[in-house]
């Protein structure tokens, strides 16, 4: 079974808990891997990757338990025949407003005469061509995951669920909360209204949807609102985060007798 079907299958009543991977370095995600994280987006859409870093990221992961998705982009076929050679194996695409740009994904990642994948005989997915029936088994090995980040695609939000092939549906908030006029305010009263009334139809579907918080509280708040699988902000993210409240207790006047808990000890102001 492909690898992220599995784990939203084992996952139980706890949906699994994911980051993003926004740094473009090796050893960074490795050791977020390590962390505890279930799944991890490599994300080439909002970070500097390219294709040979892709690679590395993928290796680097692999030592890890947490499960890979490698964010495209932009739905482009020729993209997702790279990346899949280069061995991921469930792939995020970006911005899908409608069935027909669903089924266009699901194509991208399918060889022929489910889809529309080219052959590559030597690449690292075939494990250089020590795989003979990797080209009779990679459909089935495959996950797709649609993003939902506008009005128009939660208003088709059925028609893309009902697709063949879309495996799962991520509704991105950011970009969702600025198609409604509310730019940055990812948690506006209206943007999770929207989104909790989508994540409940996907559950009457059956169809498995995640999205992003930027911190704990708004995961939990995710989590309760039905969501299948979360991510919790980014590598990145929880490095300035962490070096800003430790930066914040050491800088705090003297005098105010409180005791903060950092990394590798205790400080008293």
């Amino acid at each position: 079974m492909n690898p992220f079907r599995q784990t939203l299958k084992s996952a139980g009543s706890q949906p699994p808990i994911g980051t993003w991977i926004m740094s473009a370095s090796p050893l960074v995600a490795e050791a977020v891997g390590h962390a505890g994280f279930d799944w991890g987006v490599i994300d080439m859409e909002h970070s500097p990757l390219d294709l040979q870093d892709v690679v590395q990221m993928l290796q680097a992961v692999g030592n890890t338990k947490m499960v890979p998705v490698l964010r495209v982009p932009w739905n482009d076929a020729v993209m997702v025949k790279r990346v899949l050679d280069a061995g991921a194996t469930t792939v995020l695409f970006p911005f899908v407003q409608n069935a027909g740009e669903a089924a266009a994904a699901v194509a991208a990642t399918r060889y022929p005469p489910e889809g529309r994948r080219g052959m590559a005989g030597m690449s690292r997915a075939t494990r250089f061509g020590t795989l003979p029936d990797y080209v009779h088994t990679a459909n089935q090995g495959i996950g797709v995951i649609v993003q939902i980040e506008s009005m128009a695609a939660i208003e088709a939000l059925d028609a893309i669920a009902a697709v063949p092939g879309v495996d799962a549906l991520f509704i991105g908030p950011a970009d969702l909360s600025a198609d409604m006029g509310l730019v940055g305010q990812m948690m506006h009263p209206r943007v999770m209204d929207v989104m909790t009334r989508a994540a409940r139809r996907c559950a009457e579907l059956g169809m498995p949807v995640g999205t992003i918080g930027g911190n704990a509280q708004e995961v939990a708040r995710y989590r309760a609102s039905g969501f299948s699988f979360v991510a919790l902000g980014s590598d990145l993210g929880l490095l300035v985060g962490g070096a800003q409240a430790a930066l914040h207790a050491l800088r705090r006047q003297p005098g105010d007798a409180e005791v903060h808990t950092l990394a590798g000890g205790t400080l008293t102001d």
